[in-house]
């Protein structure tokens, strides 16, 4: 005679978005092999650290004594470099990241064929996804600390809020990394990348890094405002310069969303390329 049986409670909705299958929590092992491969092509990570500081000598010292002051998030006003610096080192971890969450992983989907080969090992789709977008936050953060310090040297950091600028563009670095590997699931051919360079171009140029929001028209002022890159930009100053409000969580939380979002399209794109 058996006992009445208990059923198990079932799992939230919410669940339902995250990817059906896939994953066997070994995504470190991709970072693991990320790590090794990179070690004979760290000249590579090491030019893109420089591109943002001959941004900061050009623009924040050398036109930065033509324009003079601006004002800063809270209206005080900051010398052009100090405002500049928070803009690059937003640009430092989306381009980190960026560039390696798509072309390096276009090439090892389409024409090496890891991941084909990673899942015939217990790694899953949800495994490769997640392993690949941390190597690439690992790349943007790189970047994002090499800036730091450069910023610190040149004395732009203002004041102890500035400390939370890393895990700020560890954030934003994570963002970017999640949608462009998932925009690279979409992509295919190698033209398909001139899509990668039409869209960070623009937003490098008009997200506020270089021009305070107040000198665009008004309807473009609405588009700015839209642009992923200016809510990293506008996160990096508050919290250089010292002007922290509670707007600053907004920008946190537009990232967050864009995480959930890129990670979970990444995901279950992977599955079906590869497990079609």
């Amino acid at each position: 005679m058996t006992g009445p049986t208990t059923s198990l409670p079932r799992p939230p909705r919410s669940w339902r978005l995250m990817p059906s299958g896939g994953y066997a929590g070994r995504a470190h092992m991709l970072l693991e092999r990320s790590a090794t491969a990179s070690r004979r092509s760290w000249l590579v990570f090491l030019s893109g650290f420089f591109e943002p500081v001959f941004y900061l000598l050009a623009m924040g010292q050398g036109l930065g004594s033509l324009v003079g002051v601006l004002p800063g998030p809270d209206g005080t006003p900051i010398s052009y470099a100090a405002f500049i610096a928070p803009g690059l080192l937003a640009a430092s971890a989306m381009n980190g990241a960026v560039f390696d969450s798509t072309f390096n992983v276009f090439f090892k989907l389409k024409y090496a064929k890891l991941y084909d080969a990673m899942l015939a090992t217990p790694l899953g789709a949800a495994d490769i996804a997640l392993g690949e977008i941390g190597w690439a936050l690992v790349r943007g953060g790189l970047y994002a600390v090499g800036f730091l310090l450069v910023m610190a040297g040149f004395g732009l950091l203002g004041g102890p809020w500035a400390l939370l600028a890393l895990p700020a563009a560890l954030l934003v670095a994570l963002a970017f990394a999640a949608v462009g590997m998932a925009a690279t699931s979409f992509m295919r051919s190698w033209q398909d990348f001139d899509l990668v360079t039409l869209v960070t171009v623009p937003m490098f140029l008009f997200s506020t890094t270089f021009y305070p929001l107040s000198v665009y028209p008004g309807w473009l002022q609405v588009v700015v405002e839209c642009l992923p890159l200016y809510h990293a930009v506008e996160l990096m100053r508050g919290l250089t310069t010292g002007a922290v409000s509670l707007a600053l969580l907004g920008h946190v939380a537009y990232f967050v969303v864009m995480t959930a979002i890129g990670a979970v399209v990444a995901t279950r794109r992977l599955e079906v390329l590869l497990l079609r």
